[in-house]
C-alpha cells in the first residue's frame, strides 16, 4: 500500500462518525499488532530495488533513443541501428546481434515489413540483445548503451534544433491531454508545430499544410470503399481545403502515399500531371511548387491518414522540403498520431461509461446521480478532473462536449475526488447529508483513469441486489477500459470475440461492455 492508499483504507474502515480517541486506539493496535518479518521485509526492498532499477533504465534507454533521433521523427531505422550494433565489442556479439532481431520480429511483426524502431522496440531489442551474452546484463546494457551514445554526433546547431522540435512535438500530446475529447486544439497545435519550423528552420517558405483521415465511403462506394476527409489545414486554405473529400478515383497521389506506407515527394507539382489541386481560383501557370505527402500511422503501424505540405503560394518557385525537414515532418505524423488515438481511446472509454450506466440504472433505484470524470495534466505537475457525463436519478444523460474542469484548490468540497485519483481506491464520504462513493477507474499501471462519483443520498449503503449489480456494472466498465488500453500497445494485436465488435471496428466500444458481461455470465453459468 502506498501512504495515499493507507489514509484511505483506515479512513473508509473508521467512518466519519468515529471519535478522535477511538481512531487513537485503532492506530495504537494497528502499530503493535502489525509485523514485518525479516524476510518480506527483505523481499520488499527487493521489489523497490527492482522498480527503481527498471525505471532508470528506462530513462537512460529514452535518453539514447533521443540522442539518435535527432530529427525528432518518433522512430529509427532498424537497419542503420543493426548495422552499428554489428561493430559492438569488434563485431563479437553478431550471433546474439542476429537471434535478437528473429526475437525482435516474432514480438513486433510490422518490423518486417515498415523496418522502423519506436522507442519501445529499441529498448526491447537492447535488452533482447544483452540477455544472449553471458555474463551479467545490467553490464551489458550499460556497455551497450556507451557505445551507441558515442557512435552518434550532433552539433551545437543540431542539438539546439531538436530541442526547439521536441518542444512543438510536446505541444501537440499536451493538447491532447488538456482538451477532453475535442480534436481541434491538436489540429492547431500541429499546424503550429510546423508553423514555427518554418519560421526557425525552413528558410520562411510559405507552407500549406492539411490533415486528411479515411473514412469508410458510404455514399459513392463505386469510387473506393474509402476516402479521405480534410479535417484540418492552414486559415488561408480552410475555403477550399476544409471537409472536401478526395476518392481513389480522382487525381492525386495521397491514395499512393498510404498504398506504400512511404511519403511521395513531388520537387514540381506542374511537371507531375496527377496531382489534384482544390483551389480553382489558381491558374495552370500560376500552379507551382512542391508537395509533399505522408502517411499516418497507428500503433499498429497501419495507415489511417495522411498529412500534406506544399509550397504552391510560395513567390520562390525554387521552393523545395528538404531532408532535415522531411524527418521533421514524420516526427509531427508520429506526434499527431499519438495525440489522435489518446483522444480516440478517451471517446471509447466514454462510450463504455455511457453503456454501463445504461445498464445500471434499471436496476438501481437508489441512485441518485452519477457522475464522470476523467484524469488531465493541470499546471505545474498538478492534474484536473474534467466532468465528462452527467446522469441524474431518471438514467438522463448530459455529455459534455466543452468538459467542465475542477482544480484541487477551487473545489474543497469535492477533495473526496482528488483523494480517490490520489489512492486509486474507492472513497466514501458525505457531504451535506447526501452520501458519494467515488469509484476509479485504473489504466493499465493502475494509475487513475477516470471516476465515477456515484450519489446515493441519505441513504447510507445501497440494497444488497442493487451494491450487487453496481458491483458487476464496475467490473465489467473497469475490464473494457483495460482492453480499449490494452488495443493501443503497439506489440499487442487487438482480438475481437463478438461478430458485433467486428462490424463496429471500435467505433461502438460499449459493446465491449456487453462482451464482458456475456463472457462473465457465461462463466457464472
Amino acid at each position: 500500500l502506498t501512504l495515499p492508499q493507507l489514509v484511505q483504507l483506515m479512513d473508509n474502515f473508521v467512518g466519519e462518525d468515529i471519535s478522535l480517541p477511538t481512531v487513537k486506539r485503532l492506530v495504537a493496535f494497528i502499530k503493535g499488532e502489525y509485523k514485518q518479518t525479516k524476510e518480506e521485509k527483505m523481499e520488499q526492498l527487493e521489489k523497490v530495488h527492482r522498480m527503481s532499477h527498471v525505471a532508470q533504465r528506462k530513462q537512460l534507454l529514452e535518453a539514447l533513443f533521443e540522442k539518435w533521433d535527432s530529427s525528432a521523427c518518433g522512430s529509427l531505422e532498424l537497419e542503420e541501428v543493426v548495422a552499428v550494433l554489428s561493430t559492438f565489442e569488434g563485431g563479437m556479439g553478431k550471433e546474439a546481434l542476429m537471434k535478437a532481431k528473429e526475437q525482435l520480429y516474432s514480438r513486433y511483426p510490422h518490423l518486417s515489413r515498415v523496418g522502423k524502431l519506436s522507442p519501445k522496440a529499441f529498448q526491447t531489442f537492447l535488452e533482447l540483445i544483452a540477455s544472449k551474452f553471458t555474463g551479467n546484463e545490467d553490464e551489458t546494457i550499460d556497455n551497450l548503451v556507451r557505445f551507441l551514445t558515442t557512435s552518434v554526433e550532433q552539433s551545437h546547431t543540431e542539438s539546439l534544433q531538436s530541442s526547439a522540435r521536441r518542444k512543438w512535438l510536446r505541444d501537440i500530446q499536451q493538447a491532447a491531454e488538456t482538451s477532453g475529447t475535442s480534436m481541434e486544439p491538436v489540429y492547431k497545435a500541429v499546424i503550429s508545430a510546423l508553423s514555427q519550423d518554418m519560421e526557425a528552420h525552413g528558410d520562411n517558405k510559405r507552407i500549406s499544410a492539411y490533415i486528411a483521415l479515411l473514412e469508410e465511403n458510404h455514399l459513392s462506394p463505386e469510387q473506393g470503399q474509402v476516402c479521405l476527409r480534410y479535417v484540418a489545414c492552414t486559415a488561408d486554405n480552410a475555403p477550399h481545403v476544409l471537409n472536401q473529400v478526395l476518392h481513389r478515383d480522382m487525381k492525386g497521389v495521397s491514395f499512393a502515399a498510404i498504398d506504400q506506407g512511404k511519403p511521395i515527394y513531388v520537387p514540381r507539382v506542374q511537371l507531375h500531371g496527377n496531382i489534384h489541386f482544390w483551389n480553382t481560383d489558381h491558374t495552370v501557370e500560376e500552379r507551382k511548387g512542391s508537395l509533399l505527402v505522408l502517411p499516418l500511422y497507428d500503433a499498429h503501424w497501419r495507415v489511417f491518414g495522411i498529412l500534406g505540405l506544399d509550397t504552391l503560394q510560395d513567390e520562390c518557385q525554387k521552393s523545395i522540403f528538404l531532408t532535415h525537414e522531411i524527418t521533421f515532418y514524420e516526427g509531427v505524423c508520429h506526434a499527431f498520431s499519438k495525440a489522435y488515438h489518446h483522444i480516440c481511446m478517451r471517446e471509447h472509454v466514454l462510450q463504455v461509461a455511457v453503456t454501463a450506466l445504461d445498464w445500471l440504472y434499471p436496476r438501481t433505484p437508489s441512485i441518485h446521480a452519477v457522475t464522470t470524470y476523467l484524469v488531465a495534466p493541470g499546471k505545474d505537475k498538478n492534474y484536473a478532473l474534467y466532468k465528462v457525463i452527467t446522469t441524474d436519478n431518471t438514467g438522463q444523460k448530459e455529455i459534455h462536449s466543452s468538459p467542465v474542469v475542477l482544480l484541487r484548490e477551487e473545489n474543497l468540497l469535492r477533495d473526496y475526488l482528488f483523494k480517490c485519483k490520489d489512492s486509486s481506491e474507492v472513497t466514501l464520504i458525505s457531504v451535506y447529508g447526501e452520501h458519494h462513493m467515488a469509484v476509479p477507474l485504473h489504466d493499465l499501471s493502475r494509475e487513475t483513469l477516470g471516476i465515477f462519483d456515484i450519489s446515493i443520498g441519505q441513504h447510507k449503503k445501497l440494497p444488497p441486489q442493487e451494491q450487487k449489480d453496481l458491483q458487476k456494472m464496475l467490473k465489467m466498465a473497469q475490464a473494457a477500459c483495460l482492453e480499449i488500453l490494452q488495443r493501443s500497445l503497439e506489440e499487442i494485436q487487438p482480438t475481437q470475440v463478438l461478430e458485433a465488435e467486428r462490424v463496429a471496428h471500435m467505433r461502438h466500444a460499449g459493446i465491449l461492455f456487453h462482451r464482458f458481461m456475456l463472457q462473465e455470465l457465461r462463466r457464472c453459468v
